[in-house]
């Protein structure tokens, strides 16, 4: 048994060049989306094609974080970390320089590798740094803000760079963040010693889990565009379910899995990873509605509606710095995501009610109070949940499948929500066109109606989500610290039952 040792006092540096690695991530999957018009237009992308520069990006990111969170876990979670900086400067540089399409999907599959790498080995090295109970709240409160309003600043800075730069700079900004997070990352990152898996890596299990990840999200990424019942929509759904299942078979056989049960089966981080997943289901689909209602229908230009969801990213770091964390070691995790999750689905019931003249102050404002509070409170017991009770040489596996919940739970979300509004706004138009003094006023109003019938299910999504986390997790303050103790020690953390 290693000793213990004092905390590091280089951890709370590092946790700053830690956060900042993260945010370039986390704002990657929205910056482009706002840069893509441009793109497609410089680079004479097919509408047909457009898909891949988001699709890309996603299969090869949800497809590989089991295997980055276990190469973090074998290999060494900073040498992850700097591996994954160089990577993802690179190519980022390489999409600024894109000629063609065929650089520009390559650069963004590339990014989705090395994102990867980065994303779990970000909260595995979090996991093994804080170990205590105080210090760790603090440490995941800054983390899940940032994991939360990640999202949001990328439409923000996107509007930006793209209104007055252009396109290019959505990718090249990367370059010299990664640069600061690797300087900072290279002097203060420490990784405690004895905290390795160096079991050798499971071959099968590693085919199968990413290619039924990769086969998940594809499919629900072709649902958004070919439709649910499409003949190779369903293919992949079988598949997904066939490559899954044979994974889930090898995971129990194998003598050093990829995906150990142990990390999946744990009450508290399953509730954890199924809550948070159906979060981020309601909160993407979210962010793309109201990005359309912003630009298209109150005609707000690129940076107007990215600054327009800033008091969702307040919200989010308030209710993730000042709520979640201050109360993480005073009262059970339940008591803090069930509100948390209620309160975010409040201010989805506030936004039902949006109309094509909806006052952005009156309305749009308060339920984006509401979102960013109830969210960040959210996110911060889960992230730290995330590692709750594993042993250490688990921590990168159990951080990648909180970044695998979130990232399936985007193509979901982005999937079934984008398709439910458009089928509502079909039906609201058939019925009110014909005769109407205004086609223009109903296809904005057919647009509204779908919008808001998206956000009707991402309410009961939420609801859902708060059930589950009600019903599922079960760690006390008390029982969080005597995990986290076993986890310094280096041996299996108890899991307390109550």
């Amino acid at each position: 048994m290693p000793e213990t040792t004092q905390p590091d006092p280089r951890r709370w540096r590092a946790l700053a060049f830690i956060a900042v690695a993260q945010l370039m991530v986390v704002l990657d999957a929205t910056i482009v989306n706002i840069a893509l018009p441009s793109a497609q237009a410089d680079l004479g992308i097919s509408d047909a094609n457009r898909q891949w520069v988001i699709t890309a990006y996603a299969l090869a990111f949800g497809g590989l974080l089991l295997l980055g969170g276990r190469v973090a876990d074998m290999w060494g979670r900073k040498n992850t970390f700097l591996t994954g900086l160089i990577g993802f400067a690179g190519a980022s540089a390489l999409g600024g320089a894109a000629a063609n399409e065929f650089m520009m999907f390559a650069s963004r599959a590339l990014q989705g590798v090395f994102g990867a790498l980065l994303a779990p080995a970000a909260l595995s090295l979090l996991a093994v740094m804080f170990t205590e109970t105080k210090e760790r709240a603090r440490a995941f409160g800054i983390f899940g803000a940032i994991a939360g309003g990640g999202a949001a600043i990328g439409l923000i800075l996107g509007g930006i760079l793209t209104e007055y730069l252009d396109w290019r700079w959505v990718f090249f900004v990367n370059i010299p963040i990664a640069a600061v997070a690797f300087v900072g990352a290279l002097t203060q990152v420490f990784e405690p010693k004895g905290t390795r898996n160096r079991s050798p890596l499971d071959i099968p299990g590693t085919l199968l889990g990413t290619l039924g990840l990769v086969t998940l999200v594809y499919g629900f990424t072709r649902a958004e565009t070919e439709g649910w019942s499409e003949a190779g929509t369903i293919s992949m759904f079988v598949l997904t379910v066939v490559l899954l299942g044979a994974f889930v078979m090898v995971e129990r056989r194998v003598k050093a899995p990829l995906l150990p049960m142990r990390v999946l089966l744990d009450r508290n981080r399953g509730g954890v990873y199924l809550a948070l997943g159906l979060a981020v289901i309601a909160m993407f689909g979210l962010f793309l509605f109201l990005t359309y209602y912003l630009q298209i229908v109150k005609d707000y230009s690129p940076v107007r509606s990215g600054v327009a969801f800033l008091p969702m990213v307040a919200g989010m770091v308030i209710g993730s710095t000042q709520i979640g964390a201050r109360l993480m070691t005073r009262v059970p995790a339940r008591y803090i995501m069930t509100p948390g999750l209620l309160v975010a689905a409040a201010g989805m019931l506030i936004l039902t009610q949006m109309g094509v003249d909806s006052s952005y102050v009156g309305l749009l404002l308060p339920a984006q109070l509401l979102l960013g509070l109830g969210l960040g409170s959210t996110f911060m017991p889960a992230m730290s949940l995330a590692t709750y009770g594993v042993e250490p040489r688990d921590a990168g596996i159990a951080s990648a499948m909180i970044n695998t919940s979130q990232q399936v739970g985007g193509a979901i979300g982005t999937a079934l929500l984008n398709t439910i509004a458009a089928s509502a706004t079909t039906t609201y138009i058939s019925a009110n066109l014909a005769g109407a003094s205004s086609p223009e006023l109903v296809q904005l109003q057919g647009m509204v109606n779908g919008y808001t019938t998206a956000i009707w299910w991402a309410v009961g999504i939420l609801v859902v989500a708060a059930a589950i986390a009600f019903a599922f997790v079960n760690a006390t303050p008390e029982s969080e610290e005597a995990a986290f103790e076993g986890e310094g020690e280096g041996e299996a953390a108890p899991v307390m039952i109550h």
